[in-house]
């Protein structure tokens, strides 16, 4: 985002009163517990990326937990981690190091500046108010410029403005750093109205995530969402499970119009935009589940495209992967999966990179000569009808 400065008085501390406001909602009002929960260092130390390419045990019984939620790992939602809180004003736990950093950036300099820049301003208003009213200065002063007034208000407010700019722009690029080796990609294909994910380094099997419904708004015998699920319009009927202390190489596209993979807790926000593949790269700290939604327009339900990712350890990982009829990445052997835009042919469907050659910031394993598995999951019933199946 481009900011001008243009005009002079006031008009400057106006500007980076507007640049800083952009990253209000410190965390003022918040529980103590929310508060260590923030401040609290990660309790899941980094994984060693090895561990997700150990082999997966056997496909787990029927009543195994591994199961329980779609084929995920049985966990629950907890309060004040991962999701909106009534009655707290704030940004939600970070759980991946640029989360961390940019609450840190928020809290520390843009809450400050945005503080010290109003107080300034309703200082400097109310003593013209006062000093410069007309009982006070019945005659008042033809001056009509001064020199080091000008140009205080002008090189003051650039000198904030670029401050703020070292560490703003530090963050941006960090947020858009490539994968490393070893990460998992998680492919995530908005539609109107849900969310579809792929993961190409493990057998290509694909889920599909729909809204979980209230109990009175299903029909009887039909899944509806419970406490466990998570909140309201954002609990889903099938949850992106992903490896805690792993790097995740997250791409999104679209199948219809722009759409926009949001999750607060992770300090991500990337649209997905037809016939387009956009990339970025994180790694969740924390065990838990983590709730988003769409953050772009997108029609008439868009305020109905939750997002729900389950981080839990390498190993549930590994079984939940062999649970969904997918495989685990051959030690050693670096991907050279090439993952189509949507509409592609299919002789660029099925193409593959040439030999030895590693896709751009993803040098994830994969057991190339597994067959992906059939899906034939499509949208359940929360969906409209006519993207059934799509």
């Amino acid at each position: 985002m481009g900011i001008g400065l243009k005009g002079s008085g006031l008009k400057g501390f106006a500007v980076a009163a507007a640049l800083a406001m952009t990253g209000l909602g410190a965390g003022f009002g918040m529980t103590p517990a929310a508060e260590a929960a923030q401040t609290a260092p990660p309790t899941a130390a980094p994984v060693d990326v090895a561990a997700t390419n150990a082999a997966a045990p056997a496909t787990a019984a029927p009543t195994s937990p591994e199961l329980a939620m779609d084929g995920a790992p049985a966990m629950t939602a907890q309060p004040m981690i991962g999701q909106p809180t009534d009655g707290l004003f704030g940004l939600q736990p970070q759980v991946t190091e640029n989360g961390r950093r940019a609450h840190h950036f928020h809290n520390v300099i843009l809450v400050p500046v945005i503080v010290a820049i109003s107080l300034l301003v309703l200082f400097l208003l109310m003593w013209v108010v006062f000093r410069y009213r007309a009982a006070a200065n019945p005659v008042p002063s033809k001056t009509s410029h001064n020199t080091l007034i000008e140009v205080l208000w002008t090189l003051i407010p650039v000198v904030i403005l670029a401050l703020i700019a070292i560490p703003s722009i530090g963050l941006l690029a960090a947020q858009y750093k490539p994968a490393p080796a070893g990460a998992v990609t998680l492919k995530a294909i908005g539609n109107q109205w849900y969310w579809s994910y792929q993961y190409p380094d493990n057998g290509g099997f694909e889920i599909t995530a729909n809204m979980l419904k209230e109990k009175d708004q299903v029909a009887a015998g039909d899944r509806y969402r419970t406490a466990a699920d998570g909140p309201r319009l954002l609990a889903t009927d099938a949850r992106v499970v992903l490896p805690v202390g792993v790097p995740i190489r997250l791409i999104t596209t679209s199948m219809d119009v722009i759409h926009s993979w949001a999750m607060p807790a992770f300090w991500i926000k990337l649209d997905a935009v037809p016939g387009r593949l956009n990339e970025t790269s994180f790694t969740i700290e924390k065990p838990g589940v983590y709730f988003g939604q769409c953050s772009e327009l997108c029609g008439a339900r868009h305020g109905f495209m939750p997002i729900a990712v389950e981080a839990v350890s390498p190993a549930e990982f590994a079984a939940w992967v062999k649970a969904k009829g997918g495989t685990m990445p051959t030690p050693g052997q670096a991907s050279n999966k090439v993952i189509p835009q949507p509409g592609a042919d299919a002789a660029d469907a099925t193409a593959t990179a040439p030999e030895g050659a590693v896709p751009a910031g993803n040098s994830a394993l994969e057991n190339t000569t597994a067959t992906p598995p059939v899906v034939t999951q499509g949208a359940t019933q929360s969906a409209p009808v006519g993207n059934v199946g799509r």
